[in-house]
């Protein structure tokens, strides 16, 4: 009966956790992009460091909207390859790609040109993130675990 009970909760769980995400992800991105537009109001290293972190974060968000029933350390694996294969995929070098890359989207999504560095910011970011993550659901499930002793009987 209790299982019962679980498994037609679930669906409503993960659209949760999908809302979670997706505001995850707006927040990640409108910061990041002030981040870029506002350098002189931040210090010198956030103004730096702080919009790759956070495009990487909005990379992990969006793979954990895709698929908020997998681990976190999962899909921050899947998105530090995403991240990884963007940025070296900026060594390669063509006309089609880099006339993309000239668009404020193209450039946004895709980068302008490899820098190491960005490699380092990228796994800051996703570890950030799936820290947060991890961290919150260990959270929601003890506080889960913790509310439905509440109406049982030894």
């Amino acid at each position: 009966m209790r299982s019962d009970r679980k498994r037609r909760h679930r669906p409503r769980l993960h659209a949760k956790r999908r809302s979670a995400y997706l505001a995850a992800g707006t927040a990640a991105m409108l910061l990041g992009l002030a981040s870029r537009r506002e350098t002189s109001a931040l210090p010198d290293w956030l103004a730096d460091n702080a919009g790759d972190a956070l495009w990487a974060a909005l990379v992990y968000a969006l793979i954990r909207l895709l698929a908020p029933r997998s681990r976190p350390a999962v899909c921050a694996l899947y998105a530090l390859l995403l991240s990884f294969g963007i940025e070296f995929s900026q060594l390669y070098r063509a006309e089609w790609i880099d006339a993309l890359r000239s668009t404020t989207f193209g450039a946004l999504v895709l980068g302008r040109g490899f820098l190491a560095v960005d490699l380092a910011r990228y796994a800051a970011g996703i570890g950030i993130a799936c820290a947060a993550d991890a961290a919150s659901l260990y959270l929601l499930d003890r506080n889960t675990i913790e509310h439905s002793g509440k109406g049982e009987t030894a």
